[in-house]
């Protein structure tokens, strides 16, 4: 497959990924959304590893940290193509009117690599979370399905494009249930030293809420490391 056909795949992935998130939101909103990501093996074979992350979210225009996230796992590779893991996340939401929320979040995921064929990579997330919170009692169950596709644009460059819809599984005081967020992205993969790349992008997250809903526009730069 040549790079220009490898192109139209991923800038059709993109468009349709794009096109698939709701277009109701009523409220904008910039954001600066930055993420630092680490993944360490813990044994020999390479089976075991670690993954810890931070992302900081500056919202409301991006004039404050509206957001602190940061999250760790525990996952063991069943084969080259999949793995699953466990793990804990705190959340710090701080909006502008509402009450700070204090989030302890436990989830398992599993991970399968769909696709991989000349550099072109198509991956699939599939995530369950339990979410508490420090202001209420009950647990909240959500369900998240994360698909990305990587295809090369140059000799070292990808371009990098996912989606993700956000489900919630019960009703509580922390959320309503059903569709509640859907995040798109479209970026570039940038290698700064070997296993360590930057990807900067921009993403869409539509946000439903009861009344208004509100849209997202987020310039994004992550930052991955293996070791």
């Amino acid at each position: 497959m040549t790079h220009n056909a490898a192109l139209k795949i991923a800038v059709g992935a993109s468009a349709l990924a794009f096109a698939a998130s709701p277009a109701a939101a009523t409220e904008d909103d910039l954001n600066v959304w930055a993420g630092q990501f680490v993944v360490a093996d813990v044994d020999e074979d390479g089976d075991w590893f670690v993954r810890g992350e931070a992302q900081e979210r500056f919202t409301n225009d991006a004039d404050r940290l509206g957001q602190l996230l940061l999250r760790m796992l525990v996952g063991y590779r069943l084969n080259k193509d999949v793995s699953i893991g466990g793990g804990y996340a705190y959340i710090l939401t701080d909006p502008i009117g509402p009450v700070k929320l204090n989030e302890h979040r436990y989830y398992q995921e599993l991970n399968v690599r769909l696709f991989d064929r000349d550099g072109i990579t198509l991956d699939s997330r599939t995530r369950l979370e339990q979410r508490t919170f420090e202001e209420g009692e009950s647990t909240s169950w959500r369900f998240r399905n994360f698909v990305q596709l990587r295809v090369p644009i140059s000799e070292n460059n990808k371009l990098v494009a996912y989606t993700e819809p956000f489900i919630e599984l019960n009703e509580t005081d922390f959320q309503r249930g059903g569709l509640s967020v859907w995040r798109n992205f479209a970026g570039v993969s940038i290698p700064i030293a070997e296993r360590i790349e930057v990807v900067p992008g921009y993403l869409n997250q539509a946000v439903f809420r009861e009344g208004e809903n509100r849209m997202d526009h987020v310039a994004n730069v992550n930052l991955f490391m293996s070791f």
